[in-house]
């Protein structure tokens, strides 16, 4: 186990495991929210919403979660300091012809989406959990109304709507590179198919991308 921990193929293994784990969660996540667009009574999201704060095995995710973002950001952050260290002008030069830019920014793409998730993190799930929220009743079950408050964010606050777009494109690009290394780096290294999911990489990161920016575009346009 230490030597997973300590070695630089074990910190890679580690960070393309939660990598991958965070990218399911980026399905779901994505899913849940783009409810918001697809019922503008907030009924649909609300439910949703009210389910993943109240369903037990969802509670149980929630801090593996966590645990997941922190090793993944852990061991990034490890790789990269010692890849600078490591790193000579001349295979810098080098490896910066046979290398895309998200590929050699990789840490600074990770690093603007840290910065939305705090801004992100406070706005919605601090409030939820620990703050007042406003309360609706759906089929007879009273519960938070979370489309309220995530609507009236976009609608009201036009800074943080733009934001959430760059940030958007932000995990899009991160994902057109870490998708399909994080396989690679698991063994998955057959030619043929790393073509393929670099592909694969491509598409997912542009329906990321475009997800999770066309919910705020669509409240400062349609609403």
């Amino acid at each position: 186990m230490s030597n997973i921990l300590t070695s630089s193929i074990g910190r890679k293994l580690i960070m393309s495991i939660t990598g991958l784990f965070l990218i399911l969660f980026i399905c779901v996540h994505l899913s849940v929210n783009l409810l918001l667009i697809f019922d503008d009574t907030g009924v649909l999201f609300n439910m949703a919403a009210y389910f993943m704060d109240s369903n037990p095995i969802i509670k149980i995710i929630e801090p593996l979660l966590a645990v997941g973002f922190a090793f993944h950001l852990i061991f990034a952050t490890i790789i990269t300091i010692q890849n600078q260290k490591t790193r000579k002008t001349k295979y810098y030069i080098n490896n910066k012809k046979s290398s895309t830019w998200t590929s050699r920014n990789m840490f600074i793409l990770g690093a603007l989406i840290l910065t939305f998730l705090a801004v992100h993190l406070s706005n919605y799930f601090y409030k939820i959990k620990f703050g007042t929220m406003p309360t609706i009743e759906i089929d007879g079950i009273l519960m938070n109304n979370t489309y309220l408050v995530v609507s009236s964010s976009f609608i009201n606050n036009f800074w943080y709507s733009l934001i959430y777009i760059a940030a958007g494109i932000f995990l899009g690009l991160h994902l057109t590179h870490g998708f399909w290394s994080a396989f690679q780096t698991l063994g998955w290294t057959n030619t043929l198919w790393l073509k393929r999911l670099k592909i694969i990489a491509l598409v997912y990161a542009i329906i990321v991308a475009t997800g999770f920016s066309i919910i705020p575009i669509y409240f400062l346009v349609f609403i």
